[in-house]
């Protein structure tokens, strides 16, 4: 039985995320820093920011559980399948 293939994270693909995230919150927190707004009104933004990246966190953690779960019971699944397949006999006649 062969394994379905997991994809793989290389370090390329690792580094990139991390720079793509930090690029995008500092472009933001400059931009915030840069307003040419009130305190209040730009301390609002900065938390607002972080509120959106700490929910993006959480909901894709969320989808990375979902997706473990949904994985894990095609597994068992297709364990259940495999053994029923290696204990079937074809040839095999009851009542004799």
């Amino acid at each position: 039985m062969s394994k379905p293939l997991q994809p793989v994270m290389t370090a390329a693909y690792y580094a990139q995320s991390v720079i793509s995230f930090g690029v995008a919150l500092g472009s933001v927190a400059l931009g915030i820093v840069f307003l040419p707004i009130d305190p209040w009104l730009r301390a609002f933004l900065a938390v607002a920011v972080l509120y959106t990246v700490t929910s993006a966190f959480g909901l894709a953690k969320c989808v990375r559980d979902r997706q473990e779960v949904v994985s894990v019971s095609s597994r068992v699944d297709q364990a259940r399948l495999d053994k029923l397949l290696s204990e079937h006999d074809p040839y095999k006649v009851d009542g004799l």
